[in-house]
């Protein structure tokens, strides 16, 4: 596994369909990022919600997709500008996206919590 402090981190605006796989999500990072996916650069997709989160990213000899689907909440991402459907983040924004903090604040966002 490669070390994320060194990759670049985009993430799609536009919602897209969590059936999606490897070949779409392919498709997508080449035509919205003008990225090629075997660069080892992480591409986030979320689904119209924001409940769900795909990561493409190559992994020396095969393509990897994480998936995440939150109970509760929904993930923060920055606000595009000028109508893009693409932006690039760095590390630490996505540890807080992933995370559940808020971007803006630091303040730990609404997420689900285990009782018991």
């Amino acid at each position: 596994m490669t070390d994320v402090s060194s990759l670049r981190i985009f993430v799609c605006t536009a919602p897209i369909k969590m059936n999606f796989s490897f070949d779409s999500l392919m498709g997508l990072a080449q035509t919205v990022f003008d990225q090629d996916p075997l660069a080892g650069h992480l591409f986030l997709f979320l689904n119209r919600k924001r409940d769900r989160m795909k990561i493409l990213f190559w992994d020396a000899d095969g393509f990897c997709i994480w998936y995440k689907r939150l109970e509760v909440g929904v993930f923060q991402l920055p606000a595009a500008t000028g109508g893009k459907q693409g932006l690039e983040l760095n590390c630490s924004q996505l540890h807080r996206i992933l995370s559940g903090l808020d971007l803006r604040n630091g303040r730990r966002r609404k997420r689900y919590r285990r009782v018991g």
